[in-house]
C-alpha cells in the first residue's frame, strides 16, 4: 500500500461513502444517485424524478437540480466554485490529510488541476494552454484527424471502443502534447483505471487502484518533462516545460488533466454516437441524405446521452438560486444529463433526433469559467470520426451485448462489439 493511501481515501471518499450510504438508507434521492446500481445503468428516470420534484432539491448531503435553466445558472454564477479541497476538515483529520498529501500523486481531481481550482489560479493555467484550443487551431487539425481516422479504419473494428473510439482522441491529444504514439494504449489503460476518481464515495480497493495508476502517470510524465527540456519540440508540453511560472506540481497537474480530458470524454462521445446511430438506422439514413447534419448529430449525441453526467459547485458566499437561499459551503449538484432532457427546453427530449434545431443548447461541456477547454476539439473529432466510420462501413451493426462503464460521472461504453 502507498504511504498515506488509507488516510487519503478516508478523507476523499471514505467519510463521504459512509454518509452517502446512510443518507440513501433514509431515502435521500441525491445519495441514491451514487449508491443505487440501477441509477447508474439508466439514470434518466431518476433525473426526471428530481426535475419534477422542484427546480432545486435539497438533500442531506447536497442540493441538486435536473432543470436546464437552474443547472446553467449555477455553472455561471460567480458565487459558486469548484475548490472543494479548500473546505476545512476537523483538526485531527485535517492534520493527517495534510501529512498524507506529501506523498500523494496528482490526479485530475487533485489541486492544482484546473478541474478543481478557481480563479485567479484557474485563469492563469487556462491562459497558458488556451491558444492551442482556439477555433482556428482546432480547425487546422482537421487533415490530421482525417488521416488518423483513415489509418485506424483500415482494419475492420471488432470492438468500436478498443479499436477506434479510444484510439482516435488519444492519438490526437498525444500529438498536441508531444507524447510518443507508442504510449497510446498505455495511457488509455492508465486513464481508464484513474477515471473512477471523478465519482464520490469510492470503495477502498477501487481508490487504491486509481492512485497506483495516477502515480505511474506522474512518474512517466516527470521523465517526459526531462526529455522535452533536453530536446524540445513544437508541441504544447515543450512550451510549458520552458516556463518559469509553473511549478513541477502545476506542470504535472496541467499535463495530466489535458491528456486525460483529451480522450476520456471523447471516447464516450464516439462510442455513444455510434451506438445511437446503429440503434436508430432511420437517423443514419437522414445523415446519408443530408451529410451537412453530421455536426448536429454530434450535438444531439451530447445532449441525449452526455459523456459527463453530473458536475458540482460549492457555494462561496450566500446566494439565491431558483428561489432558494444557499449558504456558504453548501454543494449544488448540476445533473447535466437531466438538464439535457428538460422538456421545457427540448421537445420530446428522450428521442434521438439528428435534425433537432436546438440540440446545441445542451450543457454537456459545462458552463461559465469552467466551460470545457477542449469542446471544439471534441466536436471536430466526433463529427469526423462518426462520419468516416459509417462512410467506410455502411453495414456496421452491433454484434453482441455492449458493456457500459461502471463509473457514474462519466457515461459511455467499455465494450461495443460490432460486425461489418
Amino acid at each position: 500500500m502507498l504511504p498515506g493511501t488509507a488516510v487519503r481515501w478516508a478523507t476523499k471518499h471514505g467519510f463521504m461513502r459512509a454518509g452517502i450510504n446512510a443518507a440513501a438508507r433514509k431515502g435521500d434521492e441525491q445519495a441514491r444517485f451514487f449508491a443505487d446500481p440501477g441509477v447508474r445503468r439508466d439514470p434518466y428516470p431518476f433525473y426526471a424524478t428530481i426535475r419534477q420534484a422542484a427546480p432545486l432539491v435539497r438533500g442531506r448531503l447536497m442540493w441538486a437540480t435536473a432543470r436546464h435553466e437552474v443547472a446553467g445558472a449555477v455553472l455561471r454564477h460567480d458565487a459558486f466554485g469548484v475548490g472543494f479541497t479548500d473546505r476545512p476538515l476537523p483538526a485531527p483529520i485535517g492534520l493527517l490529510f495534510r501529512f498524507s498529501r506529501r506523498s500523494s500523486p496528482i490526479g485530475p481531481v487533485d489541486p492544482p488541476s484546473m478541474l478543481v481550482v478557481d480563479p485567479p489560479d484557474h485563469t492563469r493555467y487556462r491562459r497558458l494552454v488556451s491558444r492551442v484550443f482556439t477555433a482556428r487551431a482546432i480547425e487546422g487539425l482537421r487533415p490530421r484527424i482525417e488521416r488518423t481516422c483513415d489509418e485506424l479504419l483500415r482494419d475492420k473494428p471488432a470492438d468500436l471502443v478498443a479499436d477506434f473510439a479510444s484510439l482516435l482522441p488519444v492519438t490526437v491529444i498525444a500529438e498536441i502534447l508531444g507524447v510518443p504514439l507508442d504510449m497510446r494504449r498505455q495511457f488509455l489503460a492508465w486513464g481508464h483505471a484513474a477515471a473512477p476518481t471523478l465519482d464520490l464515495g469510492l470503495p477502498f480497493s477501487t481508490y487504491r487502484r486509481t492512485e497506483i495508476n495516477i502515480r505511474r502517470v506522474n512518474d512517466w510524465m516527470r521523465g517526459h518533462f526531462a526529455r522535452l527540456r533536453r530536446e524540445p519540440g513544437d508541441d504544447l508540453l515543450s512550451q510549458l516545460v520552458q516556463l518559469d511560472d509553473l511549478s513541477e506540481h502545476e506542470l504535472l497537474a496541467t499535463a495530466g488533466l489535458l491528456l486525460a480530458a483529451g480522450f476520456e470524454t471523447t471516447v464516450n462521445l464516439l462510442g455513444t454516437g455510434a451506438f445511437l446511430l446503429m440503434r436508430h438506422p432511420e437517423q443514419l439514413a437522414v445523415l446519408r441524405e443530408e451529410p451537412q447534419r453530421w455536426g448536429n448529430a454530434v450535438e444531439e449525441t451530447l445532449r441525449v446521452d452526455s459523456p459527463v453526467q453530473v458536475t458540482a459547485r460549492v457555494c462561496r458566499r450566500e446566494a439565491e438560486l431558483a428561489g432558494e437561499r444557499i449558504e456558504p459551503g453548501h454543494v449544488v449538484m448540476a445533473m447535466l444529463g437531466g438538464a439535457n432532457r428538460d422538456p421545457g427546453v427540448f421537445a420530446d427530449p428522450d428521442t434521438f433526433d439528428v435534425t433537432r434545431a436546438n440540440a446545441r443548447e445542451h450543457l454537456s461541456f459545462s458552463g461559465g469559467v469552467h466551460y470545457c477547454l477542449g469542446a471544439a476539439l471534441a466536436r471536430l473529432e466526433g463529427e469526423i470520426g462518426l462520419r468516416m466510420l459509417f462512410e467506410r462501413y455502411p453495414g456496421l451493426r452491433l454484434d453482441g451485448e455492449p458493456r457500459r462503464r461502471t463509473t457514474r460521472v462519466l457515461r459511455g461504453f467499455e465494450r461495443l462489439p460490432v460486425t461489418i
